[in-house]
């Protein structure tokens, strides 16, 4: 008899981020648990409440049995600590491309399986036949959404020339009615950035760009850690707005005439986790789409899709090809082994 099987791969380390804690954390942690795993978690050190505590306590209360789920707080000793624990024989890591790459080296250096779920700079492509509507709608939700801190929003805006300076207008118009504040004690679009220094981060981008060309039409200020929406038009792929994963409320627009030139603008990047296309012909937006060197990719939506049930995940700097979610989750979380069972033992020549 020759079999093989599925089997677990012992103690998972989950290490999850900050901008959508207890989202990100079930996604590794849950599956890791179902499949068998036990699993160590180690949540962002600004989020340890709902990306670790609350986690663990719901599973203790659903009837976790003790041990199989442990909490790790900390930094970033904590997190080398973990990956390079000789006990955990997988890291699963959703966080920045910076951050990911010495986990990479890490777990690679100890021989150990790593899912790597990184950064993005991805690209919603405007053809000229589209909803001009549903575009605005669309941008500025992939931009936005969560004041641009998720990792499919869309950092480039590849707009087709007869329609370029119309969407940067109706762009702009969106931005100037959104509300900024305290989505805890009043009714805002955009809340804070997580941190100062992130806020710096987003200056400086938006800044450099426009001493090198970019037209800066809305936002570019903030008040505290409350950025504006904002939007840049005429940028080119020298700027730090078209090459750097802002992670802010930044609509970059960058105009392009021919579908080749729009599939070679969102290409030209070392991310390649989503992309969106929009137009009114869907087989113009297929064959579009069939040339993106992303993991994700939409046509007739915008950038920022999740669902659960449908491998997630991307390629170059946005991740070393592992994948989470649906059946994606067995290639992950568990390994092949192989069996074999005879009635006797071989007579063997030697």
């Amino acid at each position: 008899t020759s079999l093989a099987k599925r089997v677990p791969h012992g103690v998972v380390g989950v290490i999850s981020p900050f901008n959508f804690p207890f989202l990100l954390t079930c996604r590794a942690t849950l599956p890791a648990l179902a499949t068998g795993n036990a699993v160590l978690l180690k949540p962002d050190p600004r989020t340890p409440v709902c990306g670790g505590v609350m986690v663990a306590r719901l599973l203790e209360l659903a009837g976790l049995p003790a041990g199989v789920l442990q909490m790790l707080p900390g930094d970033a000793d904590a997190g080398e600590a973990l990956v390079t624990d000789p006990d955990v024989t997988m890291i699963s890591f959703t966080g920045s491309t910076a951050v990911g790459r010495r986990v990479g080296e890490l777990a690679g250096r100890h021989l150990k399986k790593v899912a790597l779920e990184l950064g993005g700079k991805n690209a919603l492509i405007v053809c000229d036949d589209a909803d001009l509507d549903a575009a605005i709608c669309n941008g500025s939700w992939a931009s936005w959404l969560h004041q641009g801190q998720i990792c499919m929003s869309a950092g480039r805006h590849l707009v087709q020339r007869p329609v370029a300076e119309a969407y940067a207008e109706r762009m702009v118009q969106k931005a100037r009615l959104l509300p900024v504040g305290n989505p805890a004690t009043e009714p805002v679009a955009l809340g804070p950035l997580i941190t100062d220094k992130q806020v710096e981060r987003v200056q400086r981008i938006v800044q450099e760009s426009v001493r090198m060309g970019a037209r800066l039409l809305a936002g570019g200020t903030c008040e505290g850690r409350f950025y504006r929406p904002t939007v840049l038009a005429d940028v080119t792929p020298a700027m730090p707005v078209f090459r750097e994963e802002i992670f802010g409320p930044v609509v970059s627009i960058t105009a392009f005439d021919t579908d080749a030139q729009a599939v070679a603008l969102a290409n030209d990047s070392e991310y390649g986790l989503s992309a969106g296309v929009l137009t009114r012909n869907v087989g113009r937006g297929m064959a579009i789409a069939d040339q993106l060197h992303v993991g994700l990719v939409h046509v007739n939506d915008q950038t920022v899709n999740d669902d659960g049930t449908m491998p997630m995940g991307g390629r170059g700097a946005s991740g070393n090809g592992s994948r989470h979610g649906g059946p994606a989750n067995w290639d992950e979380f568990t390994q092949w082994q192989w069996i074999t069972v005879r009635a006797e033992a071989p007579q063997y020549p030697l």
